[in-house]
């Protein structure tokens, strides 16, 4: 259980220490998996992991309370898009006015382009065509500072603002409803109410997948930060260790605290980018962000508000397709304790109610 609990502190290492370690990367590996007080919390940690999830498919118990809990996040799906620009368009105006780009580490005064974006977002004003500029500015910055993988989560959610568009509440909505009233003084100088409209009946068809970006772009922003800023990286991970005196908190190695939180975030990255358990990931992945913020002080809120909302839009949604967990509602055995009209929407925790 040692392992668990040394990997549930989540942390973006850059913005809380200046100072890095000077380690190699391939001597600490080798050293700590060698080291039983390291390799054995590991693997026990991983096999009570294992067994609680295997217990789970094996039995499938709550069948009734995974139903209504489905059931009442799918009357929240309406908000998602509204949820996603929120989430993406306040870092943004924090970050312009904060004096960086997008991430605490590039320090560059882009303040009205970002405060701009960002109210888009907020406002819901041209929102796909907000959405892919604010994507566009972010990928020319990481070819510029590869730092900004740090918040590669910004890849997804933009990814999946521009495919869902702005939803309601929102301008857009507002504006075109409007637009498609007739006798409307605004109707008559719309310029792009008909081939908005051509748009949105072509790219419906698609907006099915928004679960999928969700997930690709917060699970590899999870495998990211386990391998770039704690497996691959350990002397920042272990100057985190050594500032909040970690080893204190729960009785174990500095070593087995960047292992087990490395190893935790490639899991939890993985799990959600194959769609395995994807509710329960969301999940754990909000406990991890909210544990952080309390336990590292120093984390910018602002850093994680987008890892936030991202997770809470696969609370709503589910998986959606092209995920384990799609296999797993098939192959599964119905819970006894539904009833019958229930049973198709309980059969597996993390299939998406309506796509």
């Amino acid at each position: 259980m040692l392992g668990l609990g040394v990997g549930t502190v989540s942390a973006h290492e850059e913005y809380v220490v200046d100072d890095e370690r000077e380690v190699d990367a391939a001597e600490f590996l080798a050293d700590a998996l060698t080291d039983p007080l390291v390799v054995g919390p590991l693997i026990l940690g991983g096999v009570v992991v294992l067994a609680v999830v295997a217990t789970y498919l094996a039995v499938r118990p709550f069948g009734r309370d995974v139903a209504a809990f489905r059931s009442a996040m799918g009357e929240y799906e309406p908000y998602v898009p509204w949820l996603l620009r929120i989430s993406l368009g306040i870092p943004l105006i924090g970050a312009g006015f904060g004096g960086y780009f997008i991430s605490p580490e590039i320090e560059v005064n882009l303040r009205l382009l970002q405060v701009g974006l960002g109210f888009g977002l907020l406002f819901g004003l041209a929102t796909r065509l907000v959405a892919l500029l604010a994507l566009v500015a972010y990928l020319v910055g990481v070819a510029i500072r590869p730092t900004l993988l740090l918040q590669f989560e910004f890849v997804g959610g933009l990814a999946a603002i521009a495919l869902i568009g702005g939803g309601r509440p929102s301008a857009d909505h507002v504006l075109q409803r409007i637009a498609g009233t007739p006798g409307a003084m605004y109707a008559r100088v719309d310029p792009i109410y008909d081939r908005a409209r051509t748009f949105q009946e072509w790219i419906g068809e698609y907006t099915a997948l928004l679960p999928v970006v969700v997930r690709f772009g917060l699970g590899a922003t999870f495998v990211y930060l386990g391998l770039g800023q704690k497996l691959m990286r350990p002397g920042i991970a272990l100057s985190v260790v050594d500032r909040y005196d970690l080893t204190a908190v729960v009785p174990a190695s500095a070593e087995l605290w960047v292992l087990g939180a490395g190893l935790a975030e490639v899991a939890l990255g993985l799990a959600l980018v194959v769609g395995f358990f994807t509710r329960a990931s969301a999940t754990v992945a909000i406990g991890m962000f909210s544990l952080t913020l309390f336990a590292l002080p120093d984390d910018p809120v602002l850093a994680h508000v987008g890892l936030f909302g991202m997770a809470s839009v696969l609370l709503i949604t589910g998986s959606g397709p092209y995920a384990v967990d799609r296999r797993l509602a098939r192959d599964g055995r119905t819970p006894t304790d539904v009833p019958a009209g229930d049973r198709t929407s309980a059969t597996a925790d993390e299939d998406c109610s309506s796509h």
